[in-house]
């Protein structure tokens, strides 16, 4: 019996370990896409051009290998519809969509706020419709890494708030929350890669319907890139954003999620907040602030603690009588 329990407790943890390596690579390649974004939209390309152009080599890179992974069970596409849908439509084109239409009408800082609200929708879904309520440890971590998020994006300034684009960054963060949800889903029998190629083959023909048909600006441009006075070729950062930013960073997540859940897991995907600092610093010369600095830490606090508070959690509903 000792040596099964060891056992299961060494499994548990390498599940564990491997579930926070991923969900470190999915922040990292996460976050750098707004570096790369920021360089093509100064050569001439349209937010939605840019991202169509992401959305879309993502989804030709996974093709193949999810194929693979599917191995002629077409049957599981066909039972989880509503799943890849929800996740292409939802999590990857209409958050996206939902974003920018919010930073056309609001800070960038203060958009991107509000959408990583979405940790805190993650644990108000778990405890509304699956009752699983969080501890007051886990609470306490929200708090903590939220209030490192106002630090990080430098907004204690305050900032002037458009009622019209609060409502499209509620939306992306809706979509973020939707995007933790079904990544941590197990139940559907798709593997992570066949679910992050249909999910992103999905967003790619829904963004381009909504380039067709207008409600997306769609604007291109074979002009050098320049990161810090530095050019590469157009196509450069095109090829980073579909297979770095999106292919690697969707398939890593869901593989995250799935071994950690969707609360923690939306907990250390703040962490692609850090990373777009970093990012910024080293290709756009952007260095973060003291202030922005504190705020990095309390985040990966807040982190720390939301993982005590799932401990708890679990040992509480592992004993509910307290035996």
């Amino acid at each position: 019996m000792t040596t099964l329990a060891d056992d299961t407790g060494l499994a548990s943890r390498s599940r564990l370990g491997a579930g926070l390596g991923l969900a470190v690579v999915s922040a990292a390649s996460f976050g750098l896409s707004g570096t790369l974004a920021k360089g093509l939209l100064d050569a001439g390309w349209s937010a939605g051009a840019a991202v169509t152009v992401r959305v879309s080599i993502a989804a030709l890179v996974l093709m193949v290998p999810a194929l693979v992974m599917l191995r002629g069970r077409w049957h599981l596409l066909h039972q989880n519809v509503a799943v890849i849908a929800g996740y292409g439509l939802v999590a990857v084109a209409g958050c996206q969509l939902a974003y920018f239409n919010a930073v056309a009408h609001m800070q960038v800082g203060v958009a991107l706020l509000i959408e990583y609200t979405a940790p805190v929708a993650v644990l108000g879904w778990l405890w509304l419709r699956h009752a699983q309520r969080p501890s007051p440890v886990t609470v306490a971590g929200a708090g903590l890494a939220a209030v490192g998020l106002v630090l990080v994006l430098d907004l204690v300034s305050g900032a002037d708030l458009s009622a019209v684009g609060v409502a499209w960054a509620l939306a992306a963060m809706v979509g973020v929350a939707v995007y933790f949800v079904l990544s941590a889903s197990e139940t559907n029998g798709l593997p992570p890669m066949v679910l992050a190629g249909a999910g992103l083959t999905v967003g790619a023909v829904g963004l381009l319907v909504a380039g067709a048909v207008g409600v997306v600006p769609m604007a291109g441009s074979t002009r050098a890139v320049t990161y810090d006075g530095t050019a590469v070729a157009w196509w450069v950062p095109l090829v980073g954003l579909g297979v770095v930013t999106a292919a690697l960073a969707y398939v890593t997540g869901i593989g995250a999620s799935r071994r950690l859940g969707s609360r923690l897991a939306s907990f250390v995907a703040l962490l692609e907040v850090l990373f777009a600092l970093v990012f910024a610093w080293l290709l756009l010369d952007e260095l973060p602030r003291q202030v922005q600095v504190l705020g990095g830490v309390l985040i990966l606090a807040g982190v720390v603690v939301v993982k005590l508070g799932e401990r708890r959690t679990t040992r509480v509903s592992a004993h509910p009588d307290g035996g």
